[in-house]
Order: C-alpha cells, then structure tokens, then sequence
C-alpha cells in the first residue's frame, strides 16, 4: 500500500477532533496512533502532528499516579495500567521515529512535546521501580490472580512472600512491566543501574543475617586454627546458603523481572553473583598465602575446595557476562586446590622424616606410623572425587614436566599387569605414599635383633595396610586387584619365613631321625631330645606370649599353622618313644607337655601377656 501525505492528515484531523470531544475513544486513539506509526516513511522531510491525544493522555496519567503512594502506584487497576503501559509503549516507538526526521520543523515540534511526556513517564516508571525494590513487603489489588500466567509466560510461583527475596507476584509483574517499558524506550542503564544497586544492596542485608565478616591475610595469621575452623565452618556455611538459596531465587527474580530481556536478566545477575562472590572468596584467597597446614588440615580444605565446586557449577552462563565470576572463582579454586595437593604431600615427609624408629614398638605391634598414615589416607579417600579432581587438574597440562613424570610412573607400576587400566595422577600418589610407607617400615623393622619378631613385625603392619585397603573400597578401586595380590603374598612370605625362623628347631628336636644307633633306640639321645624340646618350646613360650598380634585373623592364622605342624610331630614322637623311658618319674622329667597341653599354649601366643606362662605337665 502506498503511503502517502492525505492519508496521514485525515489521521492528524480525526485524532485532533476525538481528543475534544467527550466521547474520547482510547482505543480508538491507540490504533490511529498505531497506523500513523505504521505508515511512518523514514527519509521523508513531510511530518504532521498527530500525537497530541496521546501525549495528553501519558501527561493525566502521569498526573494522576504521582498521588498514589510509593511502590503502590500501579497494580490498584490492572487495566487502566494497561492502558497506560501501552501508551508509553507507542510514545517510545514514536520518538525513537521521529528522532529519524530532524530537519522537519513539525517533527521537532512534536518530537519535543512528546519527548517531554516521555521523560516524565521514565522518571515515574524509574522511582516507582525504586520503590518496589525498596518495599518488596506491599498490597496492591486484592483480586490479583499471582496464579494466572506471568509475564514470561509461564504460571506464577507460589513462593511465600516470607521467603527471599520477598516479593510478591503483584510487585514482580509491576517490575517487569516497568523494566519492559523503559528498555523499549531506551532507559536500559538507568533501569538496570536501579535494579543492581538496590538488589545488590539487599543481598548485602542477607550476608549480614547471616553474619559473614570479612576476613584478610592478617587476620588469618594472627589466628589460633581453632578460631580459623570455626570461620571456615561459617563461611562454608554461608557459601552452601548462597549456592542453594540466595544465588538461585536473585537468578529467579531477575528472570522474571527482564523476562522480555533474557540477556539483560543474564548480565545483570552476573553482576550481582561477581560482585558477591568476589567477597567471598576473598576468604579462600587469604588463607592460602604463607600460612603453613599441617596434614590433618587437609579435610577442611577440600570441603572448601568442594564449595567452590558448588559456585562454579552456578547456572550462571558461558557468554562474555560470566567471564569475571567464571574466572574469579576457577582462580580461587586452583589456589585452594594447590594447598590441598601442598597439604597432602605432606604426608609423605611425614614419613621419611619419622624419628621414632631407633625404638622399636613393643611385641612387633603395628607401628602408630603405619596406624596413623593409612587411617589418614582412607579418610581423604572419602574425598576421593574431589581429590581425583585436584590432581588431574595440577596434571592436565599435556607435555608439562610434571605430566611426563606422571605418564612414566603409571607406565611403570602397570607393565606387571596387562589388565591394569593406567592409573590417575591421584592413584599414582597413593600408591607412592604406601610404597614409601613400606620402606620405613623395613627399615624400622631391621632394629629388631630376634628375626622372627621383626618378622611378626612385618606381618602385623602389612596386615594391617592390607586389611585399610579392602576396608576403603575408594582404595581399592584405585590400587587394583593386582596390588592385593602382590601384598598377600608378601606376607605369606613373611609368614613362611617365620614358620621356618622360630619352629625348625622345635621340630628337629622330635624328628625320628638320629635316634637309633646301631638300630637301637638310644635312650640318652632321645632323654637329650625331649630336654632340648622343652627348653626351646619354653624359650619360645616366654618370648612369644609378650608379642603382639591384633589382627584376630592373623593371629588365628599364625596358631593354626604352629599347631599343624607341631602337635602331629610331637605327639607322634610321643607316642613312638614314650615307651624307653625307665620308669614314670623318669617319663615325667623329661616329659613337660601332653599334646593338649602343647595345643593349648600356642593358643595363648601372641597375646601381648607380659608374664611367663606357667609350663603344664
């Protein structure tokens, strides 16, 4: 249709006569306004004015809401603020127009009496906006349905007004109706600037309910760990409140208030949650400057490492808004996740530089070394995700140093065991704490003159690391079937090589063998026996009931393989040459123990008693 000068002067004379008469149509006046907008003919230098209804009617409204209340100028008559919101709506499309024809005078005119309605309007909508945010708690019109479908569509929440951010359904519509109005007409910074300061301002009302301090690196060195614990707690605390409550409900708000500007809603809450979290990790930040952690401070570390999980995986986007939050927050992760991998290392000093072993542990018990660093190891390893975590990321940088030597160990610790899967940079770290845990134990077992007890030594600590391993299924995930394997049988090697160190003597003592001469049973070498077979079996008995077994299975094991060898031996030797003996008072000089008796001993080995165990007869 061709656009021409008469039709849009049979506009200018039917608005011009219907805003001077009573019968004043306003939708009538809405739709010439949309038609004259319509057939608007950019480049053209011919304008007559035809906006005065509705600049008059913008100019009443505006006069007759600036009565009303703060924060309750609209939502008392939803339809009448319809119609006001429309308005405004072809007022803005009308002056970014006209803003295209400067060299006509009558455009100018116009464009000046409308731009003045329109400022008035941006400078109401603007305070009303300040209001609502500053009174999230009003009333508006009893039949507001916060039900009915919202201005994003979608049905409108039932969250009580009790809960943050405590606004109302009524007040948010109010918002987004506001914040559509003045970004359509271009007063995007000057609402965005309102709502950001003023929700920035509340979400600080809510740090402090939930009394964050802020704390710096003098702060933290000055503090005893006791004090420092109870404000990792609470910052922890606060952090899990923001993540799950405060950050989710001010990402639901500005959703629903820029529900027709998704990416001003973006940037804005990016702004907000940057803001935030920038003072919350500043916590993290400080307290990996110098300050040294022993290894038992590890824990809380990676339950600050894991908070800051939480905060990078915020929903708060990828585009150029997030990049400061993304970035601040994966920094302060990295630092944290430094002192942990600083942290956990120790544990391996710990060990090398042990100086507990010029005396060894009574009864070859478990050393409180061994006790101490698998106990330490199978409760990091219930973090075993986040350590996992923490050691790939210090090891992904491909053909670093660090990763070379990583590839190499992995290499190395697998080529035993074709079906053993590569290990992780984390595993590979286990394994090399529980390898080094294994030397010193060697070595502190070497200070034990007797071999047999630097063996029940051996046997008691490898028992016990294997037996953490099976109990942690993290750990024995990670260390693999075949490093079982090859621990069992160590200690079945231990456990042979033991066998043979205490009882070989005891066994030659009542062999058949070298008792008859010249095919005879000769009596002084068989009363030689059974006194040699007392005097060791006694000897062992009082050594061995002071050594120490704590490991029930172990210790079961160990009496079971004594008396399977040495019962059967004794009592067939008993039986066999029981009988040369002269008499009954010569039997019982040279014959202390009665195979019950023998079983029942060694029942009682290993259990760590002090006392001699009186012999029986």
């Amino acid at each position: 249709m061709e656009k021409d000068d008469s039709f849009i002067l049979e506009i200018v004379d039917e608005n011009e006569k219907a805003s001077k008469t009573p019968g004043f149509n306003l939708d009538q006046t809405l739709e010439e306004v949309d038609q004259f907008i319509q057939k608007l003919v950019p480049g053209e230098n011919k304008f007559v004015k035809c906006i005065d209804p509705l600049q008059e009617l913008v100019d009443s409204r505006i006069a007759l809401y600036e009565q009303k209340e703060p924060a309750a100028k609209f939502g008392l008559n939803i339809d009448e603020d319809n119609y006001f919101f429309e308005a405004v709506r072809r007022l803005s499309l009308i002056v970014n127009n006209l803003d295209e024809f400067p060299s006509d005078l009558a455009a100018i005119s116009c464009l000046n009496r409308a731009s003045s309605a329109h400022f008035r309007a941006m400078l109401l909508f603007e305070c009303e906006m300040r209001a609502l945010l500053d009174n999230p708690k009003r009333t508006g019109d009893p039949n507001f349905d916060p039900k009915s479908p919202n201005m994003d569509g979608s049905q409108g929440s039932s969250k009580s007004e009790d809960d943050f951010p405590y606004f109302s359904s009524q007040s948010i519509h109010v918002m987004n109706k506001i914040a559509t109005a003045m970004i359509l007409a271009g007063y995007e910074a000057e609402c965005c600037n309102v709502y950001g300061g003023l929700r920035l301002k509340a979400l600080d009302v809510e740090f402090r309910k939930q009394c964050y301090e802020n704390i710096n690196v003098e702060d933290i060195q000055k503090m005893s760990w006791e004090s420092l614990e109870g404000e990792i707690n609470n910052w922890i605390h606060i952090m899990k409140f923001c993540t799950t409550n405060l950050f989710p409900a001010e990402r639901n708000l500005c959703d629903s208030v820029f529900s027709d500007n998704r990416l001003t809603a973006q940037r804005l809450f990016c702004d907000l949650a940057t803001s935030l979290s920038i003072r919350l990790l500043n916590f993290p930040n400080a307290l990996v400057w110098p300050r040294r952690y022993s290894t038992e401070k590890l824990f809380k570390f990676l339950d600050i490492y894991e908070t800051l999980q939480d905060l990078a995986n915020l929903d708060i986007g990828n585009d150029s808004s997030a990049e400061e939050f993304l970035s601040e927050t994966s920094m302060a992760q990295s630092r944290i996740g430094g002192a942990v991998m600083s942290i956990f290392s120790q544990i391996e000093s710990s060990i090398k530089n042990d100086n507990a072993g010029r005396t060894p542990v009574a009864g070859g018990a478990v050393h409180p070394l061994t006790r101490y660093t698998m106990n330490y190891l199978k409760y990091a390893c219930e973090y075993k995700d986040t350590l996992e975590q923490v050691f790939q990321k210090q090891d992904k940088v491909q053909g670093s140093p660090r990763q070379k030597v990583v590839e190499q160990e992995s290499k190395d610790v697998t080529e035993d065991d074709d079906r053993c899967p590569p290990l992780s940079p984390f595993a590979l770290k286990l394994m090399m704490v529980i390898d080094l845990l294994d030397a010193n134990i060697e070595m502190k077992s070497k200070i034990y003159r007797n071999p047999a007890l630097r063996l029940v030594f051996l046997m008691n600590n490898g028992r016990y690391i294997l037996q953490k391993i099976k109990e942690s299924a993290e750990i024995y995930e990670m260390m693999a079937p075949y490093w079982s394997r090859k621990r069992t049988s160590e200690l079945r090697r231990y456990h042979k090589t033991y066998q043979r160190e205490t009882w070989s003597n005891v066994l030659q003592c009542i062999s058949h063998e070298g008792i008859q001469v010249n095919g005879k049973v000769s009596k002084p070498i068989l009363k030689e026996r059974f006194k040699n077979f007392n005097t060791l079996f006694d000897e062992i008995l009082k050594t061995q009931s002071s050594w120490i077994v704590s490991d029930g299975k172990l210790r079961s094991e160990l009496r079971v393989s004594i008396s399977s060898v040495v019962i059967p031996a004794y009592r067939s030797f008993l039986g066999r040459f029981k009988s040369y003996l002269d008499n009954n008072k010569q039997a019982g000089k040279y014959i202390k123990y009665q195979p019950e008796d023998i079983e029942e001993l060694i029942e009682q080995l290993f259990e760590g008693n002090t006392a001699s165990m009186a012999p029986r007869r």
